[in-house]
C-alpha cells in the first residue's frame, strides 16, 4: 500500500491534513476516533481509480490536524467538516464514515440534508450503551469517594485514587485521549438517536458481529431508527469491519454509489 499524499490547508482556523485522490463524483471519508487519513486510504486508493474523487481529512486532534481550541461536541466536528466542504466547493457529497466518523455523518446529514447524497457507515458510533447495574453502583461509589475527599481537601489522594480507577476501568480511547479527554467525554455522552431519525439520505450500515466497541445491537437500532437504512453484517469481523473485509466493503460501496444521481 502506498502512502497518502497529504497536504496542509487551513480549515476553520485549524491547520488541517487533507488528501484528495481520483477524479469524478465527490466522496468524503471520515475516519474513527484515534484514526487519520491513513485509516481510509486503502478504500480511497481503490475508489479513486473507479470514477470518484475521494476526499480524506484528518479530523481535529488527529493525524496532522491541530486539536480543537476547546472541548468540542459532535456538532462542532460536523461544522468543521461543513467548513471543509465549503472551502473545497463541494456542494453535495456521498459520505463514508467509520465509528466516530459515523457520528459526524449522522449529525451532518440530519442538519444539512442538501449536502449529503447518501452514506455508508461502518460500525458507526452514536448510540449510548446503557450502564449495567454493577457499573452504576461502581460509578456512584467512586463519585461519593471523590466528593468526600474534595470536602476534606485531600486533593493529592483524590488524584492518586482517580488515576488508579482510570487505569482499571477507563477505556483505552479515554486513556490515550491526552488533551482531547474533555472532548472525548462530551462526545460519548451524546445520544444521537434524534439525529439518526432525521437522516433522509439513503444509508448502508455495515457491521462486524464481533464488534465490542460499537456492538451489533447498535447497528440494528440505527437500522430501525433511520428512515432509509439497511444493515449488512460481516460475520466474524470486528470494529474495523470495512478493513477486515475490504473487498466486500468496496463492492458494496461501488454498487451503492454507482449511477445514482446526487
Amino acid at each position: 500500500m502506498s502512502e497518502p499524499p497529504v497536504t496542509l490547508q487551513t480549515i476553520a482556523g485549524l491547520r488541517t491534513g487533507v488528501c484528495v485522490t481520483g477524479q469524478g463524483r465527490p466522496v468524503l471519508a471520515l475516519h474513527g476516533w484515534g484514526g487519520s487519513i491513513r485509516s481510509f486510504w486503502p478504500v480511497a486508493e481503490r475508489l479513486g481509480t473507479s470514477g470518484y474523487a475521494v476526499h480524506l481529512i484528518d479530523l481535529p486532534g488527529f493525524g496532522q490536524t491541530e486539536a480543537p481550541p476547546e472541548p468540542w461536541s459532535v456538532a462542532d466536528y460536523a461544522r468543521f467538516v461543513l467548513a471543509y466542504l465549503d472551502a473545497s466547493d463541494l456542494s453535495r457529497v456521498a459520505l463514508l464514515g467509520h465509528s466516530f466518523g459515523g457520528r459526524i455523518g449522522l449529525v451532518l446529514a440530519a442538519q444539512h440534508p442538501e449536502r449529503i447524497s447518501r452514506m455508508v457507515l461502518a460500525n458507526s458510533a452514536g448510540l449510548r450503551t446503557p450502564l449495567s447495574l454493577r457499573q452504576q453502583v461502581r460509578n456512584g461509589a467512586a463519585r461519593l469517594v471523590r466528593s468526600s475527599l474534595d470536602l476534606l481537601g485531600l486533593t493529592s489522594l483524590r488524584a492518586r485514587l482517580q488515576a488508579v480507577y482510570n487505569r482499571r476501568y477507563a477505556s483505552q480511547d479515554y486513556l490515550n485521549a491526552g488533551p482531547l479527554r474533555e472532548t472525548f467525554l462530551r462526545i460519548i455522552s451524546e445520544d444521537l438517536t434524534p439525529y439518526a431519525a432525521q437522516v433522509q439520505a439513503p444509508t448502508v450500515l455495515i457491521w462486524g458481529d464481533r464488534d465490542t466497541d460499537t456492538p451489533l445491537w447498535q447497528g440494528r437500532k440505527l437500522e430501525q431508527v433511520m428512515p432509509d437504512a439497511g444493515l449488512i453484517v460481516f460475520t466474524g469481523a470486528g470494529h474495523f469491519s470495512y478493513l477486515e473485509r475490504l473487498n466486500e466493503y468496496l463492492r458494496i460501496v461501488e454498487y451503492f454509489l454507482k449511477d445514482k444521481p446526487d
